[in-house]
């Protein structure tokens, strides 16, 4: 976002978080820029979080997905949005929310996996209201790998990655026998904040789908060896405990369910690692290169993603 469009951002959040009385000295409470990508924008204002997302290309979607998060008997589960100040700033929509504290990186053991499974298999068991989008995961993996082609073409890295994403299926199907499932579409650890209770945020991506979907990130990371056997059996044991349909009827075997979109989050990762580090002028990082090097292994194996059984 440019500056000019970021300080406007940062006064209606301050108008937003002080609607009665807007101090006229400067405001004590803590403000900071909490993300700005090209998909969205998001600063805080004390208890208050305004976000300027991405130009609606679909007018509507960005409404029924934030009419998910209000309706009431998501309350436990999704972080529930303000009233907005306003509903634009340079065609680009506003929504407001309340601040939450977000999982710490640098806490790993305290990490809430077995809550953050919990959430999505309260979400996953809701039934998508009419007229809801499709979820975006698939969408998003396709653009990495665009945005990677477009980006660094050259990178040494970039076949190993056009490999893997063609032993998917074109496109991956997003579908389930037994019908479609609300879908966060973008889960990960940061999708999470303490509200006082953990609840999930950003709705950019939620929608109808296949909930495999939202394991196939941790489920890429534990293929990888990024995420520890005990990590993920805990969050899947979690997830299984309280009903989550991802896996269901797969006689014991997840990655019946979860091989497909575990693959295609591993390019999409591996994807926008290259692009970015490119745009960037840097070589890739240590988990970086091991997404690229699992994406060799799916290329070369032709098969399913899962671990060996001696994990």
């Amino acid at each position: 976002m440019e500056e000019t469009e970021l300080g406007q951002l940062y006064a209606l959040a301050r108008d937003a978080a002080h609607p009665a009385d807007a101090p006229a000295r400067p405001c004590p409470c803590p403000v900071g820029l909490l993300a700005d990508r090209d998909d969205g924008t998001v600063v805080r204002h004390g208890d208050l979080v305004l976000k300027a997302h991405a130009p609606d290309g679909a007018p509507g979607e960005l409404r029924s997905r934030v009419e998910v998060a209000a309706a009431p008997g998501l309350r436990t589960v999704l972080l529930a949005p303000l009233p907005r100040p306003r509903r634009e700033l340079a065609g680009r929509p506003l929504t407001a929310w309340p601040y939450g504290v977000p999982v710490d990186p640098d806490a790993p053991d305290a990490a809430p996996w077995e809550e953050a499974a919990g959430l999505l298999a309260a979400l996953h068991r809701t039934p998508p209201p009419p007229g809801l989008p499709p979820m975006r995961a698939p969408v998003k993996a396709a653009l990495a790998v665009e945005r990677m082609r477009r980006v660094a073409p050259d990178h040494p890295g970039t076949a190993t990655v056009l490999r893997a994403w063609r032993t998917l299926p074109d496109p991956p199907d997003p579908s389930r026998p037994d019908g479609p499932a609300l879908c966060h579409g973008d889960f990960h650890l940061g999708q999470l904040v303490r509200a006082p209770h953990w609840r999930l945020i950003d709705v950019d991506d939620l929608g109808a789908g296949d909930p495999a979907w939202d394991l196939a990130r941790p489920a890429a990371w534990f293929a990888a060896g990024l995420l520890a056997p005990e990590v993920w059996a805990r969050f899947l044991g979690a997830y299984e405990a309280a009903g989550g349909p991802a896996t269901a009827g797969t006689g014991g075997d997840p990655w019946a369910r979860l091989d497909v979109p575990a693959r295609a989050l591993t390019v999409q990762t591996a994807a926008l690692a290259l692009a970015k580090s490119t745009a960037e002028g840097r070589a890739l990082d240590e988990v970086e290169h091991v997404m690229i090097d699992t994406c060799a292994r799916i290329a070369s194996l032709r098969t399913e993603l899962a671990p060996p059984a001696s994990t």
